[in-house]
Order: C-alpha cells, then structure tokens, then sequence
C-alpha cells in the first residue's frame, strides 16, 4: 500500500526560492520515511494574501515552468511525487492553483474554481478546466484547493470518475474551524474515498492559518491529524482497494449500502442548474 504525507509548514510570502527550498527539504524527509506522495498546502510556493493583481503577478510563473522542472528532478532522485500549491500564469490571466509532479515530469495541474472573497482570490481567474482524476504513485489521484472543499459535489465528481484519494492544499484562515473539524471526514465518508488535507500554519497580513490538517479513510475516519498551531507531517497508507469498494456489507442481507448504486442522479436536477441573479 502506497504511504502519503501531508506537510502542515509556515510559508513566506512573496519569495519563491525560500518556499522552494523548504519544499525540496521536506521532500527529502518523506521519501526518506516511504511516502510515494507527499502533499504541500494551497499556496506554498508563493504565498497568499497579496493585496493586488499587480502585487501577485511577478510571483506566478507558467505550468510548466521553473518550479516543476526543478521538482521533476527531485522527485526523479527520491522516487516519488509532489502536489503543491502555486499561482499559475497564463497570459493575463492568473489563477490559484495546484500541481502534481513526479519522476517523469509535470502529471497534471488544476486551476481553483471554487473563489471566496479572501486574499489573492480575489483577484484571480476562475479554474476554467472540469475535475479530474490521474494515475501516479499508485493510486488514483483527485486535486481541489482549499474553499473547493466546502462544495461535496467537488470530491462526488472526482469520485464517479475512480479516485481512490482527493487532495485539498488549503490555507484555511479564521472561521474554517469547521471546515477541517468535519467536512474532511464528511468528504471521505460519502465518497467512501481516501481524503488528505494539507493546511498551512504561520500568520500572513493578520491572517493566523488553522492548521489541522487530517488524513480520513473511506469511511470518516481519521487517520492522521496535525495541530492548529505548529508545523507537523502526517503520515497514513492508502489501501486503493478499500477506496474501490464501495459496497460495505456491514450484515450480510440485513445492513448492506453502496455508494454507487444507491445514488439517485435523477433526483438531483436542481445541483446543476446555473446560478440565477
């Protein structure tokens, strides 16, 4: 069974060589101790509480671009994989968002899509690319950032299409108490999914991060949980087989549920109508 990590670190805004290399070093103290993917909070390349587009901009760089490049080769050396947040340019546009990376190169990218009226969201581009699930270190992999997470059918979507395990980089300011005291193990839960979410500590413009980050199996449980207040790496091994079964016979013939065959789409229209004014 794949090992993962989630590494609860500080972060310093505006100087992406300090986070780069406070990245690479945690890289090499997982690998060391078997994680296969180690998962870095929202932001951690560039931090996040900017105060103006013009601000932000010369802190984001391309996907590809310098830092996956570098991180290419680090997880090449060590074996293993990386998801961290970053701001992404293209073009004009800038978007909040998260890469994974491992010993052949960039595997895939997300662009937030869910935006709250906080910190650098609210000068970025909304993710224009649907939910995805990629294969890398052994399982199958589900990425959303942050604010993504308060919205189930984020993790639902991911789900249907055979993650074994969503990723949630945050920066979980003030107020998100309930957020990572319920909603990871809810995710996990009614997705019978692996669910890891990797939040920051540290304190930016008077915004002092929550930590907690958790680790929650299939079903709720959890399996590893950092402090509100220091930095910490959790560990936890993924059995993707667990994640894949998704009908739980608790008593044979009497108390069986199937996260699948028990969903009722057609009695969901209204999730997916547009947002009216």
């Amino acid at each position: 069974m794949p090992t993962i990590a989630l590494a609860q670190i500080d972060i310093t805004l505006a100087d992406r060589e300090r986070n780069l290399s406070r990245i690479i070093q945690v890289l090499g103290e997982t690998a060391a101790k078997g994680a296969k993917l180690t998962v870095f909070p929202e932001a951690a390349l560039t931090g996040y509480c900017y105060d103006s587009l013009d601000e932000a901009r010369p802190h984001a760089e391309p996907i590809p671009g310098p830092s996956t490049q570098r991180l290419t080769g680090i997880c090449r050396e060590l074996g293993c994989h990386v998801v961290y947040g970053l701001l992404e340019a293209d073009g004009n546009r800038l978007f909040n968002a998260c890469a994974l990376v491992g010993p052949d190169g960039l595997v895939a990218s997300y662009r937030k899509i869910h935006l709250p009226f906080l910190g650098v969201d609210r000068f970025t581009t909304p993710g224009d690319r649907a939910f995805a699930v990629h294969e890398a270190a052994g399982m199958k992999i589900g990425m959303h950032i942050c604010y993504d997470g308060g919205f189930p059918e984020s993790a639902r979507v991911m789900m249907l299409q055979g993650a074994d395990l969503v990723v949630l980089p945050t920066n979980w300011p003030p107020g998100s108490q309930c957020m990572a005291g319920f909603a990871v193990n809810t995710r996990a839960m009614e997705n019978n999914i692996y669910y890891a979410a990797c939040d920051r500590v540290g304190t930016e413009r008077g915004f002092r991060f929550i930590g907690q980050s958790k680790i929650c199996d299939p079903s709720g449980r959890p399996l590893a949980e950092a402090p509100h207040d220091r930095e910490e790496i959790l560990y936890a091994e993924i059995d993707v087989e667990k994640a894949r079964r998704k009908k739980i016979i608790r008593v044979p013939n009497l108390h069986e549920i199937d996260r699948l065959r028990d969903r009722r789409p057609e009695m969901y229209g209204e999730i997916a109508k547009p947002k009216t004014q």
